[in-house]
């Protein structure tokens, strides 16, 4: 609890992260982590896992006023471990065992004694997996990037 009271902005920065990740990680990846747990928890059901739409907000070039672009598909769960610990996951799309498994490892992540093979079993690899993607990317837009520049006659 000390530590919250420090720097509880970092702590919601480091949560902030791990649900991202979990949302983003596939459900084979997933499940294999889960597999791996030689004690799995008991895992209680508090909400979901359910289906519904949220609203995807836009701006105009990235600072107008905001608009709403459309709808899109997610997948809520929330659980309870038998320790106590409550994890939430969503997940875009209909996969309700991936986004009650991204929950599951989130109150997994929450509790110290699991906290070591979440990251490195399941959070590390997701961070580099999307790294790499995010770096092909760039080198793509990169190979189209035209340089354009306006040469000054010396007559005007």
């Amino acid at each position: 609890m000390e530590a919250r009271q420090k720097n509880p902005g970092s702590e919601a920065a480091e949560r902030k992260r791990v649900l991202d990740l979990l949302a983003r990680a596939p459900l084979d990846d997933l499940a294999r982590v889960w597999a791996m747990l030689a004690d799995q928890p008991a895992v209680t059901m508090l909400r979901g896992p359910e289906t519904g739409l949220v609203m995807v907000r836009g701006r105009i070039g990235g600072g107008g006023s905001p608009f709403n672009l459309g709808e899109a598909t997610v997948s809520r769960a929330t659980v309870r471990l038998d320790n106590g610990r409550v994890g939430h996951g969503h997940a875009l799309g209909t996969n309700l065992k991936r986004a009650r498994l991204a929950a599951v490892f989130d109150a997994l992540w929450q509790d110290e004694a699991h906290r070591e093979l979440v990251e490195k079993q399941l959070l590390l690899p997701m961070a580099a997996r999307i790294a790499e993607e995010q770096r092909k990317k760039s080198e793509e837009v990169a190979a189209t990037r035209v340089d354009f520049f306006t040469m000054v006659r010396g007559e005007d």
